[in-house]
């Protein structure tokens, strides 16, 4: 059964590495559901993650799943401490922390850049990671970590990459790289430089001289009258 994990693993990791640049180390993510099941199975993650992998692997967190753990009390004593000794990646939520399973839907928005894979017992967040491609997604069974296969949501998206209807964030950042190496960024910065408009003078129109006025012809009249008494 072991040796068939790790082949469906291994299967489902050339599938993400291909298509969407996932790579070693590999950066997981837990939350506090994930942490317990590990400690009800007696698992130990830092050991069997790597094996499972059969790769170098680094356990993360959130604030927020930190702090969330902090206030469900004893109950969750033990998958805190686990928590705890996992690498805290920075979230969007350094002011007002939000729940666990909201904190790591964040992490892996706008096309999970940084290529995290989410672990978590809750199948509402399982369902909600499913709708985003290029997310892998770690439960526990029978005591057993399982790597789940790629979603039909991502298996789509890769279908529409290779018709050439999308262009995937592996093929994205690949592109701006080149470009990055070959200076064209830099002087696509310079041409919206030169693009932007120069400070121009005062409008001519404002500058005309003011016109002289024009003297009534009856005062003008009056005047010469006084003039000439």
């Amino acid at each position: 059964m072991k040796i068939t994990r790790q082949k469906h693993a291994k299967k489902h990791l050339g599938f993400f590495r291909n298509n969407f640049g996932v790579r070693e180390p590999y950066q997981i993510l837990l939350d506090g559901t994930f942490c317990q099941a590990a400690l009800r199975g007696r698992i130990q993650l830092r050991e069997q993650l790597p094996r499972y992998l059969m790769g170098e692997t680094q356990l993360c967190t959130t604030r927020c799943v930190l702090k969330e753990l902090e206030t469900l009390g004893k109950d969750l004593y033990g998958a805190k401490l686990i928590a705890q000794k996992c690498q805290v990646r920075n979230c969007p939520h350094f002011k007002n922390a939000v729940s666990g399973s909201e904190c790591l839907l964040a992490m892996v928005e706008e096309g999970n850049p940084h290529h995290y894979f989410v672990a978590t017992q809750d199948q509402n967040l399982s369902m909600k990671v499913k709708k985003k491609p290029g997310v892998p997604l770690m439960f526990i069974i029978q005591n057993t970590i399982v790597l789940d296969k790629p979603s039909p949501k991502t298996v789509a998206f890769v279908k529409a990459v290779e018709s050439g209807q999308l262009v995937s964030v592996h093929e994205k950042q690949s592109i701006k790289q080149l470009k990055e190496e070959q200076g064209l960024v830099k002087n696509q910065e310079q041409r919206r430089r030169k693009k932007r408009k120069k400070i121009s003078g005062p409008n001519p129109l404002s500058c005309l001289k003011k016109k002289k006025k024009t003297q009534d012809p009856e005062s003008s009249a009056s005047e010469k009258k006084r003039k000439r008494k």
